[in-house]
C-alpha cells in the first residue's frame, strides 16, 4: 500500500490488523507475552527454494518462478529494506536490480544466497553513512531547530537520492522532523520534567513547540542521535534467519498483497491473536528509545492483578527462577530487541519471572523489582462484546444492542474459543434483554476465520449459501453454506463498517446486504479485499506460509475485490481517504464476478424466526433521515473538516503543524492506556458513528413497524428526540 503521511500514523497501526486476512485454517502490531514454542535452528539458504515452491503450489495466480515474479520480488525487497527512501541512493537501486540480485531465483535454487548477503552489506554501508552524518549534524553548536521546515515525507512523492549531496539535503530536513517528534511527545530518557517546562503535562495549554527550551531541545537531539545508533546496531545484529525471513516475505508479497511469510515469532503471535489466549504476565509491550515499555495491562493477567505494574513502566532487566525456586542472574534488556525481551518474559503458566522496572514520577525515577506468576489469560478486550444504547422516540423507549466484533478469531484446539460461538451467545443475551434492534459493529474488524464468517452471517437468516471460493487448481468453486436452520436474530439489523473493514467482515456485510437482511451503515465502502488465504505451518518449526489460494464471491455473485461493500447509509469517517483500500496495494488481484447463488431457503416470512427484507424505499428513507442528523452533528462536521485539511495539505509535512498534531495524538493515546474497561466502553459508545448507527436503527424499527411513515415523512419531527 502507499506509504501514508504522518497525519495517518495512527491509521497505519489500524491497517496492520488487516494482516489477519481471511484464513481457511484457524491459526499483533504489538507483542503479547505468551508461551514460547521450541525454537528451530532458523532459516538457512538451503530452505529458501523449497519454501518458494511451496507458495507456488498453492497460489491462485502464480504456479512458476517467472521473470515478472523475480522483478516484483526485487522491488518488494528494496521496499522492505528502505521503503522510506532514506538510506539507499538511485545508483544502489540500479546495482541491486541489474547486478546484485539479477537471476536471484536461479542462484537460490543452487543454494547460493550471496545476492541477499551483498544487498545487506550495501544497506549497512549506507546506514553507517547516514548515522555518521546525523550524529555530526546534531553535534554542531550552530544547529538550530527550524519549525517552518517543510519536507516530502511520503516516499511515493519522491525518488531515491541521486547523489550523497542529495541524501544530505533530505536528511537535514528529516532530522528536523525527527527532533520535532521528540519535542511534541515530550519523551526523555527517564529524566523528570521540571514544573512548567515543555515536558510538564500540566503546562500543555501554554506550550509553544516552535520555541522549545534549550533543555528540551538538547534532550530531543540526544534522543535522535541515539535512535540512529540504535538503528545501526539492530541492523548489524540481524541474524541470517532474520535476513532470509525478510527475503521470503518479499517473495510472498510479490505474489499479491496478502501472501506473506510468518517467522516463528510472528506465527506464535498470530496464533495468540486467533485463539485470544496466552500464557504469560498479561501485558502489551512496545520498544521505545531502547527501552521495553508497558503499553497496556490485560485484565486477569498477573501484571495488572499485582497492582505493581503500570502503563509507561520500563522493563530494564528480566530474571528467571530455576527448578528449586531460586532466582537466577538478572539479564539487562536495555537496547535489546523486543522479540528477545518477550522471549525472556514468556513461559508456561505456573512459573515465575522477575522484572526490574523503572518508573518516572514526580520525585524522579524509581527502580524496583517485581516477581510475577505466569498464567493463562483470555484476551477479553479483543473478543466480541455487547453494549446497549437506550433511545426515547415519541415517548417510547427503544433499546439498541451494539455488538462489537474486533476480529473473526478462532482457536482450532479442542474446546477453543471462536468468534461465532461468542456472537451466538451475545445474540441470545440481546433477545433475553428484549433489544429492539441490533448493530453489528465491524468498523475496526480486519478479518479472520472464514468458517466463523459463514456461521455469523447465517445467524441472521434460516439456511442458505454464504460464499463461494475459487481455486487455483480448477474453474470449480468451493461453496460455503449456512446449514443451521435457527435464526438467532430476526429483528431489525444494521452492520457498521468503514474503509478498514476487510475480508471476513466484507463477507458478512455483503451477504446480509445481498439477502436484504441488514442495512449497511458507515464509510463509503469497505476495504475491498476479496481474496482467501491459507496459513500453512512449516513442519520444521521455521514459521508458516500465508498464501492466497482463492477469490471469494458473495451470494449476489459479486467479488468484494477493490469495490468493497458500499454503505446504504453513508457516514463521514476518519478512514474515508483515497489512500486506504485494496486497490492501492501493490499487485492486488483484479476483481471478477460469477452468477448469483442466493438461496430462497434463507428467507423466513412468517412464524418463528420471520424477518423483513430491507427494500429500496426503506433504505432511501433511512438515508434521508440520517443526512439531516449528520448535517447538524458537530462531530461529523469536524471529521469532514479534518479530511479536507489532510487532502489540502497533500504530501508535504509542515513541522509547525506536525508538532501540534503529534502532541494531540500522544495525549489521546496516553489517556486510553489509563482507561479501565468501563471507561473504554463509555468512550466507545460516545463515538459519533456508534450513536448515529443507533439512531438509524431506531429509524429502521419505526419504518418496519409503521410502513406508512416512509410516505408521510412524519418521522422527521417525531425522531428529533434522539439526536
Amino acid at each position: 500500500m502507499k506509504t501514508l503521511a504522518v497525519r495517518f500514523q495512527y491509521l497505519n497501526l489500524k491497517l496492520s490488523a488487516l494482516a489477519i486476512a481471511l484464513v481457511l485454517v484457524p491459526q499483533i502490531g504489538q507483542t503479547q507475552l505468551a508461551k514460547s514454542p521450541q525454537k528451530s535452528p532458523g532459516l538457512q539458504c538451503l530452505h529458501l527454494d523449497a519454501i518458494e515452491r511451496a507458495y507456488l503450489n498453492s497460489h491462485i495466480t502464480f504456479g512458476n518462478l517467472t521473470p515478472q515474479l523475480e522483478t516484483r520480488t526485487i522491488e518488494q525487497y528494496i521496499k522492505r529494506i528502505d521503503g522510506a527512501k532514506i538510506y539507499l541512493q538511485k545508483s544502489d537501486i540500479e546495482q541491486i536490480k541489474k547486478s546484485i540480485m539479477a537471476g536471484v531465483f536461479s542462484k537460490i535454487k543452487e543454494r547460493n544466497c550471496k545476492a541477499i548477503d551483498d544487498v545487506q552489506a550495501l544497506l549497512v554501508k549506507r546506514v553507517e553513512e547516514r548515522v555518521k552524518f546525523a550524529t555530526e549534524t546534531l553535534a554542531k553548536k550552530d544547529w538550530k531547530f527550524e519549525p517552518k521546515t517543510e519536507l516530502m515525507l511520503d516516499p511515493e512523492g519522491r525518488e531515491f537520492a541521486k547523489t550523497k549531496a542529495d541524501s544530505d539535503k533530505f536528511q537535514l530536513k528529516y532530522i528536523q522532523f525527527q527532533v520535532s517528534n521528540f519535542l511534541a511527545t515530550g519523551e526523555s530518557d527517564l529524566k523528570t520534567p521540571e514544573k512548567g517546562s515543555d515536558l510538564d503535562e500540566g503546562a500543555n495549554q501554554k506550550k509553544n513547540y516552535a520555541n522549545p527550551s534549550q533543555k528540551s531541545l538538547d534532550e530531543a537531539k540526544g534522543n535522535v542521535s541515539r535512535n540512529y545508533e540504535r538503528i545501526l546496531k539492530k541492523l548489524t545484529e540481524l541474524s541470517k534467519d532474520d535476513i532470509y525471513a525478510g527475503y521470503l516475505d518479499s517473495f510472498a508479497r510479490a505474489l499479491d498483497p496478502h501472501s506473506s511469510y510468518f517467522s516463528s515469532d510472528y506465527y506464535e503471535d498470530f496464533n495468540i491473536q486467533m485463539g485470544l489466549k496466552l500464557e504469560g504476565i498479561g501485558a502489551t509491550l512496545s520498544s521505545q528509545d531502547g527501552f521495553t515499555v508497558v503499553e497496556q495491562l490485560i485484565s486477569g493477567g498477573a501484571a495488572k492483578e499485582s497492582g505493581l505494574i503500570l502503563p509507561h513502566d520500563r522493563i530494564v532487566a528480566v530474571g528467571q527462577f530455576n527448578e528449586k525456586g531460586e532466582t537466577e542472574k538478572m539479564v539487562n534488556v536495555v537496547e535489546m530487541d523486543l522479540r528477545d525481551v518477550v522471549r525472556l518474559i514468556r513461559g508456561p503458566k505456573g512459573t515465575k519471572v522477575q522484572l526490574t522496572v523503572l518508573r518516572r514520577g514526580a520525585e524522579g525515577k524509581e527502580r524496583f523489582n517485581v516477581t510475577l506468576n505466569r498464567a493463562q489469560i483470555k484476551l477479553e478486550d479483543d473478543a466480541a462484546s455487547i453494549s446497549y444504547i437506550d433511545k426515547e422516540v415519541s415517548g417510547q423507549k427503544k433499546k439498541v444492542a451494539i455488538l462489537n466484533l474486533p476480529s473473526f478469531y478462532s482457536d482450532s484446539k479442542p474446546g477453543g474459543r471462536s468468534a461465532a460461538s461468542d456472537i451466538k451467545g451475545l445474540l441470545r443475551e440481546a433477545r433475553e434483554k428484549k433489544a429492539d434492534a441490533l448493530v453489528l459493529d465491524l468498523s475496526n474488524d480486519g478479518g479472520g476465520s472464514l468458517e466463523d464468517a459463514v456461521k455469523i452471517a447465517g445467524f441472521f437468516f434460516k439456511t442458505g449459501n454464504v460464499v463461494k471460493q475459487s481455486t487455483h487448481t480448477s474453474e470449480d468453486e468451493i461453496l460455503f453454506k449456512d446449514k443451521d436452520s435457527e435464526v438467532d436474530w430476526d429483528g431489525p439489523a444494521l452492520v457498521l463498517t468503514s474503509r478498514i473493514s476487510a475480508s471476513a467482515s466484507e463477507i458478512v456485510a455483503a451477504t446480509l446486504k445481498d439477502y436484504q437482511r441488514a442495512v449497511i451503515v458507515g464509510g463509503d465502502h469497505t476495504f475491498g479485499k476479496g481474496t482467501v488465504q491459507s496459513v500453512m505451518p512449516i513442519p520444521t518449526g521455521l514459521g508458516a506460509l500465508k498464501v492466497t489460494v482463492g477469490m471469494f464471491y458473495t451470494p449476489g455473485g459479486f467479488s468484494t475485490q477493490h469495490r468493497g461493500v458500499e454503505a446504504d447509509v453513508l457516514l463521514p469517517g476518519i478512514f474515508s481517504t483515497d489512500e486506504i483500500g485494496e486497490q492501492f496495494l501493490d499487485y492486488s488481484l483484479p476483481k471478477s464476478q460469477v452468477k448469483s447463488f442466493l438461496s430462497e431457503d434463507a428467507y423466513v416470512t412468517t412464524g418463528l424466526g420471520a424477518w423483513k427484507r430491507v427494500d429500496k424505499p426503506v433504505l432511501d428513507y433511512l438515508r434521508k433521515q440520517s443526512e439531516v442528523r449528520v448535517a447538524k452533528s458537530t462531530e461529523f462536521q469536524k471529521i469532514k473538516v479534518d479530511l479536507k485539511k489532510a487532502k489540502d495539505r497533500g504530501k508535504i509535512i509542515k513541522l509547525s503543524e506536525a508538532l501540534k498534531d503529534t502532541k494531540e495524538k500522544k495525549t489521546v493515546k496516553d489517556k486510553k492506556k489509563e482507561e479501565n474497561k468501563e471507561e473504554k466502553v463509555a468512550e466507545y459508545l460516545k463515538r459519533a458513528d456508534i450513536q448515529e448507527a443507533a439512531n438509524v436503527a431506531v429509524d429502521l424499527i419505526e419504518a418496519t413497524a409503521k410502513p406508512n411513515i416512509i410516505l408521510t415523512g412524519k418521522a422527521q419531527k417525531d425522531f428529533s428526540a434522539h439526536e
